[in-house]
């Protein structure tokens, strides 16, 4: 019953935020705004996700409670969100852009916390929990474009407050997470910090992370400047995640602990491979149909480090050490790729900007070699 439960708000939740990373910088685009200055916008709004998750995940950790966390932001961002929907004025989108990082975004790793733990207690596997965020990710990709396409971009406002009442009621209903018996200390995180296979793992996740948010970013820009429509993203994001549908239903088969590096590795080819078709082909029909390689990528990197951060952090600062992951990932990553991103847009075009995300990718994936070849065998014992 438990899992159950949190699987409707994976997918309630997964569904929020395609409609705001995804579809945000659309919906910007649409008012009018200039790639540079929705570069600043989301950038400076990744900036304060830096400070607010882990704040968040912190006082999880120190109430030892998940649950009571999420029931609070989400409240707060579900109400943030009807007016940033309402809204075009330039300043006013950048403000309640920040108050969404800061709110919205950090549910995300005390989510991943929960699924990891209840997974855990019901026996059941991440990825059959983890799925349907990503369903609702790709339904709510196709139900916003054809949304907008017929009522406009203001209908977005009540869409965001209907789910956000759902996943409010839903949160209700959640189990806490299981909290662990030992103290939280700092010491054991300092220990954490200083290992430097840890800092080097860290880096590798900084590294992939950055072309992957620039595109989460820019690809509904890109695909309206090559002359498709916003439903035409929304088919484009819903194939994205529909992919990672069946990548995470199948994570008990291909993940395996102590191959994690080799999986990040993996993913990492088909980055490459992903950012260079997209630089090549003109057709916004073909650039859709390209987001299917998303399966291949993301879901498995993501899980992957998941999976080994959970291995490697100390029991009782799970929730942070989630939240540093989510960070970088989604923060720090979030703020380079959009101040790089917005100004290498407006200067040099979209099909420049995504051969800067190949070479970005190869780099993480020379990386990833490195690693796996010095710290391997180090890392499975």
């Amino acid at each position: 019953m438990s899992s159950n439960v949190l699987r409707l708000f994976n997918f309630v939740y997964f569904a929020m935020l395609a409609m705001f990373i995804s579809f945000l910088p659309v919906y910007l685009d649409g008012e009018g705004i200039s790639a540079k200055q929705i570069g600043l916008i989301i950038g400076t709004g990744g900036l304060v996700s830096v400070f607010s998750q882990p704040f968040w995940g912190v006082v999880s950790d120190k109430r030892k409670t998940v649950k009571l966390i999420i029931l609070f932001i989400l409240g707060m961002a579900t109400v943030t969100g009807f007016f940033l929907y309402r809204t075009d004025e330039v300043w006013l989108l950048l403000g309640l852009t920040m108050v969404m990082y800061f709110f919205l975004l950090p549910i995300d790793p005390l989510t991943e916390s929960l699924n990891f733990r209840i997974a855990e207690e019901n026996k059941v596997s991440y990825g059959s929990i983890r799925t349907f965020g990503a369903f609702g990710y790709a339904v709510m990709s196709l139900i916003v474009g054809i949304v907008v396409a017929k009522f406009g971009s203001p209908s977005l406002a009540w869409l965001f407050v209907g789910l956000g009442v759902l996943g409010l009621l839903l949160t209700l209903m959640l189990p806490d997470a299981p909290s662990t018996s030992k103290p939280v200390t700092l010491s054991a995180l300092k220990t954490f910090f200083s290992n430097r296979k840890t800092l080097g793992f860290l880096l590798l996740i900084f590294i992939t992370a950055v072309p992957n948010r620039m595109n989460d970013q820019f690809l509904g820009i890109y695909l309206r400047e090559l002359g498709g429509t916003v439903d035409g993203v929304g088919l484009a994001w819903f194939l994205s995640a529909g992919g990672e549908i069946i990548v995470f239903a199948l994570s008990y088969w291909w993940l395996r602990k102590g191959h994690e590096i080799g999986l990040i590795l993996f993913a990492s080819i088909f980055y490459v491979l992903r950012f260079v078709l997209s630089a090549w082909v003109k057709d916004p029909q073909i650039l859709i149909y390209l987001q299917l390689l998303q399966a291949l990528s993301f879901p498995v990197f993501y899980s992957a480090a998941i999976q080994y951060l959970y291995r490697i952090v100390p029991e009782e600062w799970r929730a942070t050490g989630q939240t540093v992951l989510a960070i970088l990932f989604f923060g720090v990553s979030g703020i380079a790729s959009s101040y790089l991103g917005g100004w290498y847009y407006d200067s040099f075009g979209g099909e420049s900007m995504y051969l800067l995300m190949a070479g970005l990718s190869a780099v993480g994936l020379g990386f990833s070699l490195f690693l796996r070849q010095m710290y391997e065998k180090a890392w499975k014992s």
